[in-house]
């Protein structure tokens, strides 16, 4: 795929759970359902834990857009954990698949996601970014440097 392609679905993946984490912490209706704080009750976990993943959504999606491979794993994969969480609990209080095919679709993605952006060695997550290397200079430039430092070629 071409990297403009792959940089635009991170990007609308990070706005859908954007707005997902702005949509858990709003006290009312959302346009889109209804208030998550009677949701979170509904599906037996207290009203406060809306807070919670909000703050992960809306921490996985700043990562998501954030042009490197580490960040980007690290986005998806809190993704992976809290739509896995978001599945789980659609199939225990048998909640209707035509309804909550979101959460699925989503995993399957971020699951995608996760595996393309996983690192090379699991320490690499734990580094500091490093500088690209120092630039050598071509032979071509160091018979240059010689011939104004006044040596021979």
């Amino acid at each position: 795929m071409s990297k403009r392609l792959m940089t635009g679905l991170y990007w609308f993946l990070a706005f859908e759970f954007a707005l997902g984490a702005v949509t858990k912490y709003w006290p009312g209706d959302t346009v889109f359902s209804s208030a998550y704080s009677a949701k979170f009750v509904a599906w037996g976990y207290p009203s406060w834990m809306r807070f919670v993943v909000g703050a992960l959504e809306g921490v996985a999606a700043v990562l998501l857009v954030v042009p490197d491979k580490r960040t980007r794993f690290l986005g998806a994969t809190t993704l992976v954990f809290v739509l896995t969480g978001a599945v789980t609990t659609h199939i225990v209080n048998h909640d209707p698949a035509v309804e909550n095919w979101a959460a699925p679709a989503h995993l399957l993605v971020m699951g995608v996601l996760a595996l393309a952006n996983w690192p090379a060695d699991w320490r690499d997550l734990l580094r500091a970014p490093t500088a690209p290397p120092a630039r050598t200079p071509r032979p071509s430039e160091d018979r240059t440097r010689v011939r104004h430092l006044g040596g021979n070629p």
